[in-house]
């Protein structure tokens, strides 16, 4: 069942402009100062936990001149967090030696794994740093300090219920941390970090004495925004902070090389940069490198430092990205596949409380992509899984990994937390969020894990748990059809988790429709009771649910600038027939 919520809240006094007034306070939003972007409303850097052990470590490196290595991960975050990171050590005039590492998944896994370590040797690091990663690293990090490393963990992952014993954690979801937000991505994290150890250096005269200016850690902020809004974490005052101040820098033409080339690869103009460019153009380009190749080619875009190389380095991306749609395409048919070849009665009425597929064929690097676009279909938690290795018949430990993706009413990590404590040794190896996690059982196991999951799932579940529900600010008047007031809402606040883009929903005739790509609907409106026409788009439709034109049609949709050939225009974005 498909249902719509209408939220009604209170109102924000002083703000003009009536319906950014309804769209905020459905946001809950209550007064003006939430809605300010100062930098010097963030919280406060005090407040992480052990943020000092981590500063003293490496204000001593500073000091020593010491070897310094970064370990990432191979997402968008785990990218920008690891660009971030040697960025930042350039800008403070580091004049030890600061490499990085990042864990190809195919080979490695994720975090820091011993094995990882074993690799890192080649480096000679006196201190081995994560980034987005680490939290869960416990035998790595004792791999590591056996080996006479020191280690730092800058993470922003849920811990587990033991802490690895690194020299120092920095991470708002540690145990005892008292920093306000828990949202912070990996690559906010580091850069609070790295903002407290400029703080320290400065105190010390550090600049002075190596005869350089303080830098100014906001030519980091494209790269903190662009990471942020890729990971998809909740965009809470302090995270739309974040984002905005970087938002603003690609705007103004001062983004760095490698997100401006991401952007003029995928035909968008960064003049008019907003948050969805950032999770729909440049994240999806970057973490197509981590699922299919060696995150480094991103990372190496990121850090470049002229246009041309980073073209070069945006296309090769660009390609990687092209590939990856096409695996993920045909991954969605044989899951859709899969998923009909049951009974009908089974999928109309008693769908699995948590949906679980696997094929030999399945590419690894895809199946959390793969995960997100069956929830979206069948509005359950779904994990996808693929071999971890090549298939040996004669290996009864087989490895297969697996990428969940739930629906609000379902903390996927904790579930996974619960099947673990119920059942000893199922899971190898798990970790995440509320609506995303990983992870490694072996493949003979499988049926049992399914029985498992849904079994907690189902204890937890009632009747309104798998209803579909989306959420409108209600129905737009006649006179909020306008290119201005789709501009105000496209920059009024960097949209995302847990502050959602605002969508409304009305009444229309289909005056016209044409089938663009046989899978997109080209469309003329016309809202219920007003005389004016509207131009909109619904992409990736079904064309067999559309009515003909004439009919009266119930939509969700978002108002939005539609840019061609220099010229902006109104139209509306078709989130849902209704």
């Amino acid at each position: 069942m498909t249902l719509v919520h209408r939220e009604s809240k209170g109102q924000i006094d002083d703000l003009d402009n009536s319906l950014l007034n309804r769209v905020f306070a459905k946001r809950g939003i209550n007064h003006r100062g939430e809605l300010g972007f100062d930098l010097k409303q963030l919280h406060a850097i005090s407040l992480l936990k052990d943020v000092e052990k981590a500063v003293d470590i490496i204000v001593e490196a500073f000091n020593t001149k010491q070897n310094i290595l970064i370990v990432g991960d191979f997402d968008a975050d785990g990218a920008t967090s690891t660009v971030v990171a040697l960025k930042a050590f350039e800008l403070l005039g580091y004049t030890g030696e600061v490499n990085y590492l990042v864990p190809n998944r195919f080979e490695f896994g994720y975090g820091l794994t011993p094995e990882i370590v074993k690799v890192a040797a080649q480096y000679s690091p006196d201190i081995i740093m994560t980034v987005d990663n680490g939290i869960s690293s416990i035998a790595g990090v004792d791999q590591a300090k056996s080996q006479g490393y020191k280690v730092i963990i800058t993470d922003h992952h849920l811990p587990s219920k033991t802490s690895p014993k690194a020299d120092a954690i920095v991470n708002p979801n540690q145990a005892g941390d008292e920093f306000p937000s828990k949202n912070l991505a990996g690559v906010g994290v580091v850069f609070y970090l790295m903002l407290a150890v400029k703080s320290v250096l400065k105190k010390q005269d550090y600049f002075k004495r190596i005869n350089i200016n303080a830098p100014n850690f906001t030519e980091l902020l494209d790269l903190v925004a662009l990471g942020t809004v890729a990971d998809v974490v909740p965009l809470d005052q302090n995270n739309r902070i974040l984002v905005e101040q970087g938002l603003r820098r690609m705007r103004s033409g001062k983004a760095c090389a490698g997100i401006q080339a991401l952007f003029l690869i995928a035909k968008r103009n960064i003049h008019h940069a907003v948050s969805t460019d950032l999770g729909f153009t440049c994240g999806p380009r970057l973490n197509a490198a981590g699922r299919l190749d060696d995150m480094s080619l991103g990372i190496e875009c990121l850090l470049s430092k002229d246009i041309t190389s980073a073209m070069e380095m945006a296309s090769a991306l660009d390609d990687l990205n092209i590939e990856r749609r096409a695996i993920e395409e045909a991954m969605k048919a044989d899951a859709i596949s899969l998923m009909e070849a049951l009974d009908e009665d089974l999928l109309e009425e008693e769908l699995p409380e948590v949906i679980c597929l696997y094929k030999e064929s399945w590419h690894q690097g895809v199946i959390g992509i793969l995960a997100a676009r069956i929830r979206e279909k069948y509005n359950r938690p779904t994990i996808i899984f693929a071999p971890a290795d090549e298939l040996d018949s004669s290996n009864d430990k087989q490895e297969i990994k697996g990428s969940a993706r739930s629906i609000p009413s379902i903390h996927i990590r904790d579930v996974l937390d619960t099947v673990a404590s119920q059942h000893n040794q199922l899971l190898e190896k798990f970790g995440g969020h509320a609506m995303a996690a990983g992870l490694t059982l072996n493949i003979n196991q499988l049926k049992q894990f399914e029985a498992a999951i849904c079994n907690v799932v189902k204890a937890q579940a009632n009747e309104d748990t798998f209803q579909e529900l989306h959420y409108s600010d209600g129905e737009l008047n006649a006179e909020d059809f306008e290119l201005n007031q789709a501009e105000s809402l496209r920059y009024a606040a960097p949209w995302g988790q847990h502050f959602p883009a605002p969508v409304f929903d009305n009444h229309f005739i289909i005056v016209n429709k044409r089938l663009l790509k046989d899978k997109h609907y080209k469309l003329i409106l016309k809202p219920l009771d007003q005389s004016r026409s509207i131009a909109a788009i619904a992409f990736n439709i079904d064309v067999e649910e559309w009515p003909e034109e004439g009919a009266s049609v119930h939509l969700l949709y978002r108002l939005e600038v539609n840019e061609f050939r220099d010229t902006r225009s109104l139209q509306l974005i078709i989130e849902k027939l209704l």
